[in-house]
Order: structure tokens, then sequence, then C-alpha cells
């Protein structure tokens, strides 16, 4: 019988996708199936991004490019960050990669192994977790609360940190809960960080653009003295509409870039080149169109949480960032909020995530992804709230 190292005994997955396919699959067997599970804008990729791709097929763009990716790119991503952040990056220290979730598996990979503590936020993306299993190091939660407004805690952070940790992952804005970190919050942890050296930092800002109500985003690029052990994480995905693409960006200390692009070498070997050139028009061309969709989830978000807090037994905090709210379903007498999610999907052809997938502190709460039409969203509302009433009946 074939047996396989225990490494990927622990591998977990992201559970939005195992809901996605079940949702789909209800969808092909007839059933009217709204989907607010996945996290993936419902948008076009803007045309003139698209157009920058099949230019560069068209010219010949068709063979390997360097692993680090092509320097026009990566100097459009620094100039970028200087725009925005107004931050100096060397574009030399930029990596393009295949999506975000290879930026977290080379930072997991490069600190985790047996002994080593890695600290993640929960809820949080089920990745990091999975990912720092896979590695043979101690995945530590640090919990995201509703009472902070799903902001995490530096002082909560700060006191998990042991001689062990290797690695601490933080997240804002912030998937599953939509909280965003305030600047404050984000300078008492750099200055506690001070006295924990041996701590790298992944910073994970790929919602970056999706902020509401005032709230502002400070990156961690902004702090001069954790810039020699910060690894950021971003990338086109959610902002440009364009998951499927796959093309992300980091930013990492010069001592860590070489490893990094040794195990692009030996992983992925480069980002496939078109994509990359879609990449660079997306960053110089007009943002109309980005403005223009997150205008349109701050108006989904409004009627969404307006809608949750109108159901029996839930209660939603108004999330400041990301297209995800993550309502607290207590009050309606389930116990297992995955249960729920299940119950909503097969009976009343809502996909949501149970809290739980994002991590222990997620029970409780379900995560609802508002990448959907205002009408796909009411229809949905009305059909849990249905649900709710008539399971109370009963």
């Amino acid at each position: 019988m074939l047996t396989t190292v225990a490494a990927f005994d622990r591998i977990g997955e992201e559970n939005a996708f195992a809901v996605l396919a079940r949702a789909t699959a209800l969808a092909a067997s007839g059933r009217d199936i709204i989907n607010l599970g996945i996290g993936q804008p419902d948008f076009r990729t803007p045309e003139h991004i698209v157009d920058a791709a099949v230019k560069a097929l068209r010219d010949g763009a068709h063979g390997y490019t360097p692993s680090t990716g092509i320097l026009p790119l990566r100097e459009a991503v620094a100039r970028d960050l200087l725009h925005r952040y107004q931050v100096e990056v060397d574009p030399d220290l930029v990596m393009i990669m295949p999506g975000g979730k290879m930026t977290m598996y080379a930072a997991i990979r490069l600190f985790g192994e047996p002994g080593a503590e890695i600290l993640y936020p929960d809820p949080g993306f089920p990745i990091y977790r999975s990912m720092i299993e896979h590695t043979g190091a101690t995945a530590v939660p640090v919990p995201i609360r509703e009472a902070d407004g799903f902001a995490f805690s530096a002082a909560e952070t700060l006191a998990r940190i042991t001689p062990r940790t290797r690695l601490l992952i933080i997240n804002s804005p912030a998937n599953p809960t939509g909280g965003v970190t305030p600047p404050q919050e984000i300078d008492a942890l750099v200055a506690g960080l001070a006295a924990h050296p041996q701590v790298a930092l992944l910073s994970d800002e790929i919602y970056d653009h999706f902020l509401f109500d005032g709230a502002t985003h400070r990156t961690l690029l902004a702090y001069p003295d954790i810039r020699d052990r910060l690894i950021l994480l971003n990338g086109w995905s959610k902002t440009y509409a364009m998951t499927g693409w796959r093309l992300g960006y980091s930013v990492w200390p010069r001592p860590l870039f070489d490893q990094v692009r040794k195990l692009a070498v030996n992983a992925w070997s480069c980002v496939n080149a078109p994509t990359q050139y879609a990449g660079i028009a997306a960053l110089e061309g007009p943002q109309d169109a980005v403005a223009a969709m997150v205008a349109e989830f701050d108006a989904r978000r409004r009627l969404v949480v307006e809608a949750l807090n109108a159901l029996p037994g839930v209660s939603c905090t108004t999330p400041k960032g990301a297209f995800y709210a993550f309502p607290n379903i207590t009050g309606t007498g389930w116990t297992s909020a995955k249960a729920l999610a299940s119950a909503l999907l097969e009976e009343a052809g809502v996909a949501l995530i149970g809290g739980p997938d994002f991590g222990v502190h997620g029970e409780g709460y379900l995560r609802l992804s508002y990448a959907a039409s205002r009408d796909s969203i009411a229809t949905a509302m009305e059909r849990i709230g249905a649900f709710l009433a008539r399971r109370a009946a009963a």
C-alpha cells in the first residue's frame, strides 16, 4: 500500500472551494442557488487589462520570464506603492508570484519547522493554519474579537510571542471578518516588536483598496524599523477582479529574497508572461473601474448589514473593509455555524461559509461575501429569514 509523508496528512484546505463545488453541483441539478460563499469579485476584469494580455500574446510573450518577474512589472509595483503610500521599495526586492497563496507558502516554509511557533489571526484565512501545520511548526492562534470591531489587538498579539516564535501573520483589511485594524493599534504592535527581533512578519494586505466609512489602511511598509524582517503580500486578484489570472506580488527583506527566488526556480519557474503585462496595465492604466467596484461593494455592504440585523437571532457588526460580513448567529439557537451553513445551502439555496472554517474563534458566526448583485443579496436575505422563521416555528 502506498504511504505518504506525514506532512501531507497535516494539510487542510479552504472550505469555500468545497462549498462552491457543492453549490455548483446543486445548480447543475436544477436548483436555484445564490452563492455568497466564494470570495471573488463578480465583476469582469477591466478591458484595458485584458487587451494588454492579448497584445502581449500577439507580440510574442510566449516564453519563460525571470523567476522574480519581469522588471517593468516589478518597477510598476514599486511606483504604485510609492504613489499610494509614499514608501520607497527597491524593485529588486519585489517578487511576482502566481497569486497570493504562494507568498504565504514561501514565508511559512522559510520559518516553519518542528519546534517553531507561528502566530496567525483566528478567525483568519484558513491557508495560514494549514501551511503552518504542514511545516510541522506549532500554529498559535491570535483571537480576532467582535468586541474589537474584528481588528487585532496589539497587546493580545504581543502577549502570545515566546522565544520559539519565528513568524507573525497579520491581515488587515481582513478575511473573513471585514475588520480593519486602526493605525494606532499597528503603531503599538510595531513598537512592541522591538523587544522581539527574532520575529519576522507577514503582512497580508490583499484587500487594501477596499475601505469604507473613513477607515484607513496603514501598510507595514511604512515602518522602517521592521523593514528588514517584513514580508508584504499583495496582488491583483481582488482589486482588479483578476482571481483567475493568478497574479500576486510580494516585497521581501534583502536577506530572504534570494532564498525565495530559488524556491520559485524549483517550484513554479515563473509567472506566465502575458499575465505580467496585464499586471502593468492594471497598475498604470485608468483606475475608474476600481473606484466603481469599491463604490458598488459599499452599497452592497450597507444593504447586507441592514438585512442581516433584521433577521431573527442575527446581529452583524458593520465591516469596514474587504467585501465580507461576519454575522453573529448565536441568537438563532443554532449551536453549530457549519451545520447552519450546510442547512441554508441544502434547504434555502444560499451558499455561505461556517465561521469555524476560519478558526476555532469563528464558531457562532457565518461568513458572507457580498460579491453578488444587490438583487441576489436581497433574495438571499429573504430566503435566510424564511428559513430561520420556519425552523424556529418547527
